[in-house]
């Protein structure tokens, strides 16, 4: 099997990126970590690219030119697939449309529902009885593109917003390395 080259954007910890990191040693995972980009030069996850020697770009996304200048690095590193693992920007329809390849995000709930922020808030406010997180391609629309997966659990009454976090991050490690396996299983 040849291994597409990946990029991952992240924002912080850096969780979902560790553990993409430890399957794609597999020589039977799909892809291989090029690049990590980060909008947070403080980044936990920055720790995880260095000790695994992964270059990393940290971008400035206040400068005009910023998707240029990740666009022309990601080319760089022959990029088949961006993922977004806890990537805190929106990215621009016309830096989609540039990449034209695979973009994949992850989020913290059973999309269509609680599509943007503070989703483990709202899925309380809201009384779900379940909730989890999804995998899906990026579009030009905020959380709205085609799902590859979902994995969900069950909200116990004494659950918080720190235990829901706690359980929807620990399925997110499982479900990105798996959808990853699914796109890339019948090419």
């Amino acid at each position: 099997m040849v291994k597409k080259n990946a990029c991952i954007f992240i924002s912080g910890y850096g969780s979902n990126l560790k553990s993409l990191i430890q399957n794609s040693r597999n020589h039977n995972f799909p892809v291989n970590i090029k690049l990590v980009v980060s909008d947070n030069k403080n980044a936990n996850g920055l720790l995880h690219a260095k000790k695994n020697s992964i270059p990393y770009l940290v971008i400035n996304t206040k400068k005009k030119n910023h998707e240029i200048t990740t666009l022309n690095n990601i080319k760089k590193y022959n990029i088949s697939i961006i993922c977004l693992a806890g990537y805190m920007k929106i990215i621009s329809k016309k830096f989609i449309k540039s990449f034209g390849k695979k973009i994949i995000n992850i989020h913290p709930s059973l999309l269509p529902k609680f599509k943007g922020l503070n989703t483990y808030k709202r899925v309380l406010t809201n009384n779900e009885k379940k909730t989890g997180c999804t995998v899906h391609f990026v579009n030009e629309k905020l959380d709205s593109g085609k799902i590859i997966l979902q994995k969900s659990f069950f909200i116990k009454k004494n659950d918080d917003i720190y235990t829901l976090k706690n359980k929807t991050q620990k399925l997110e490690q499982r479900a990105f390395s798996e959808a990853i396996i699914n796109i890339y299983r019948y090419n």
